[in-house]
């Protein structure tokens, strides 16, 4: 089964941003612009990694992070936050949190792909390339 990545992002410049950037990996993209579509998402399209920024309407990320871990349908879902918040204290956060990752804005899409391919392993595989 090849892999899905699911993208929460309000701004629609920095979701299209994070689509482009993951389209190479030749995965299965969708995307939310709030907490609560993305909460929903996860869900019904069980993806194998999601990419989750913090500042979201509706439902903020991290309560998304926390809906998602305390389900048992999603709690293996590998999380990425993907945050302009660089500080410290906001990683140690993540992590304290159940995120398997942390990426800030502005991110290097190389880097993105390779905190992907780092969280795979779960059942979805990459599709090779080239």
């Amino acid at each position: 089964m090849d892999a899905t990545v699911l993208i929460v992002e309000d701004s629609p410049s920095v979701r299209r941003l994070i689509e482009v950037s993951v389209r190479p990996l030749g995965v299965k993209v969708i995307a939310a612009e709030d907490g609560i579509r993305g909460l929903a998402m996860a869900r019904s399209e069980a993806p194998d990694v999601i990419l989750l920024d913090i500042g979201l309407p509706g439902i903020d990320g991290w309560e998304v992070l926390r809906e998602l871990r305390a389900d048992p349908e999603t709690a293996d879902i590998s999380v990425i936050i993907v945050t302009a918040h660089a500080q410290p204290e906001v990683a140690a956060a993540a992590e304290r949190r159940g995120a398997d990752g942390f990426i800030t804005k502005p991110f290097k899409p190389g880097h993105l792909r390779e905190e992907i391919v780092a969280q795979m392993g779960r059942g979805a595989q990459i599709p090779r390339t080239g």
